[in-house]
């Protein structure tokens, strides 16, 4: 190993273990889906079952089970935890850094560490690498295989197309068949702009095909074997009826994955424009000369906006959207800079100063909502007074750095690191400075359910009246119970726990009336309160 790939290796696992692990317990399990799919993941473990995703006990065939198999093994080396829940994101998020580090070494040498640390530090990556979900898992296996797919393409060595068959196979396991779908998109795309629909052709390569097969299709046909459900539950309802129809309630506007994007790829998003503009205007310019050698540089770049473009029309079509649905297409952003950064360095072309001065305000302002991030949060608004201006000061002063070292001799030299410096201090800020006690007391279930356990003397069934789905999920995840929810209709007749909002006591006085009810605390943080309710016929 040289000085320069161990100093690599350690820059990279220094970025990924504080953008990605740092503080990954700060605040519990936020959300629907978190704790959902960490329950998920924790019923299949105790039931040893690798195949049927089970949610109280019931069958839950929304995702395929990639996610709560990495749960599955985070919790046996660690035990179930939240951090243990989001741990298998970060890993995804690592081996994707790791992968782009690699390609770029290989292919496109001298920004490797560049496109790497560009990739770890977009907005959207460090989010969903925190979060317990599916989306980093299908953002990674479907980058890894995109990047596999374009070795390929420029090498003929089938080995790469082999791995950008496995991935798109792990990709279906990750999220279901939008992963190869996506990737069939962007290869036609790109073989139609590079007047290549042999390519089309190539792609379906048939010891390829055989593998995906292999793979991804084994646990299809055992769920559906056990769950015959399983076809119209997991692809007409929740692939074809989420994308043509709004059916879970996730309506918004067409043009809503534009500022998404826009936010995924900050601190980049500013050079991400002309890095997207230049190749297709030089595509524009050059498709109708007539050469025999394609050029490789234009066309990887080229192949780049696809891949950034054909998740955004896709996703800004469907009825239904979640922000974490166009995480593929960011991570494309992330490799376009990557090649733009490229080219200006080797040709030593310098950049306007507008456009510089623009990154430096948009990297440096990180710094406000990382500081009052808190305020937003809990009191929706931004403070008056001193906390605002110190905030925007230490912006600015960072900013105006920024923009001078850019504007200075070394210029996009040191884009990456200058850059990098406000993510980080960001980074700490949320978790050291500002603290996320706040958050997770707003957001979580989880200071809740520690309240509740403590009031026990021994665990009663848990039921819930009127309190979001975020709260029911949490605090079944962090209780290990099935919640039941009084507006089913099913009140238990046992003695149980009830969690109410503090707003609800008459409609909990009237739903258990001829009980004894005994008020046992309020949670003001997120304004519930919680009750004993005796069993049904008890004596008074």
């Amino acid at each position: 190993m040289t000085n320069r790939t161990r100093t690599d290796a350690l820059l990279l696992a220094g970025f990924c273990a504080f953008l990605f692990f740092y503080g990954m317990g700060q605040f519990g399990l936020i959300g629907a889906d978190e704790p959902r799919y960490a329950q998920v993941a924790r019923e299949m473990l105790e039931r040893h079952d690798w195949i049927t995703p089970t949610l109280g006990g019931h069958a839950w065939l929304e995702k395929p089970p990639l996610y709560y198999w990495q749960a599955m093994v985070s919790y046996s080396v660690l035990g179930v935890t939240d951090v243990a829940a989001r741990v298998p994101s970060a890993i995804d998020a690592t081996l994707l850094v790791i992968a782009v580090y690699l390609f770029f070494r290989r292919f496109r040498r001298g920004v490797e560490i560049d496109a790497a640390l560009i990739t770890a530090s977009c907005a959207g990556v460090i989010g969903f690498a925190h979060a317990a979900s599916m989306d980093m898992a299908l953002a990674a296996t479907f980058s890894i295989g995109m990047l596999a797919w374009w070795a390929w393409r420029e090498k003929g060595t089938q080995v790469y197309l082999a791995l950008f068959y496995f991935c798109m196979a792990l990709g279906m396991l990750a999220k279901g068949p939008v992963a190869p779908f996506l990737a069939g998109a962007v290869v036609v795309v790109f073989a139609a702009m590079a007047r290549e629909l042999r390519l089309i052709v190539k792609t379906l390569w048939l010891p390829g095909i055989l593998l995906f097969c292999a793979i991804a299709l084994p646990w299809y046909i055992a769920v559906q074997m056990r769950n015959p459900q399983f076809f119209r539950e997991f692809i007409l309802q929740h692939n074809l009826a989420r994308f043509s129809s709004d059916l879970y309630h996730h309506r918004q506007p067409f043009w809503y994955y534009l500022p998404v994007t826009a936010l995924g790829l900050v601190p980049w998003t500013v050079f991400v424009i002309p890095a997207f503009i230049q190749p297709l205007r030089a595509w524009w310019k050059e498709r109708k000369s007539v050469s025999a050698e394609p050029d490789l540089e234009l066309e990887f770049g080229v192949f780049a906006c696809c891949w950034l473009v054909v998740p955004l029309v896709f996703f800004s079509i469907s009825q239904s959207k979640l922000p974490g649905y166009i995480l593929p297409g960011v991570l494309g952003g992330a490799v376009l800079l990557a090649v733009y950064l490229r080219r200006h360095l080797a040709r030593e072309e310098g950049v306007s100063k507008w456009l510089t001065v623009a990154h430096a305000l948009l990297a440096a302002s990180l710094i406000v909502p990382a500081s009052l991030i808190v305020h937003l949060i809990t009191q929706h608004r931004l403070p008056a007074g001193r906390p605002i201006f110190v905030a925007l000061a230490v912006a600015f002063v960072l900013g105006t750095g920024i923009a001078i070292t850019l504007s200075s001799r070394l210029r996009l030299r040191t884009l990456r690191f200058v850059t990098l410096i406000p993510v980080l201090l960001s980074v700490w800020i949320v978790l050291k400075v500002v603290g996320t006690t706040p958050i997770d007391q707003t957001l979580s279930a989880r200071p809740l359910a520690a309240e509740i356990a403590a009031v026990e003397t021994h665990q009663l069934p848990l039921a819930v009246y009127g309190v979001p789905r975020e709260m029911e999920y949490g605090l079944a995840f962090y209780l290990n119970q099935t919640a039941v929810r009084y507006e089913a209709g099913s009140l238990p007749t046992e003695e149980h726990l009830l969690v109410a909002p503090a707003t609800w006591k008459v409609n909990v006085a009237a739903r258990t009336s001829g009980r004894r009810v005994l008020f046992l605390g309020s949670y003001a943080p997120q304004n519930v309160d919680y009750y004993w309710v005796s069993a049904v016929g008890a004596k008074p």
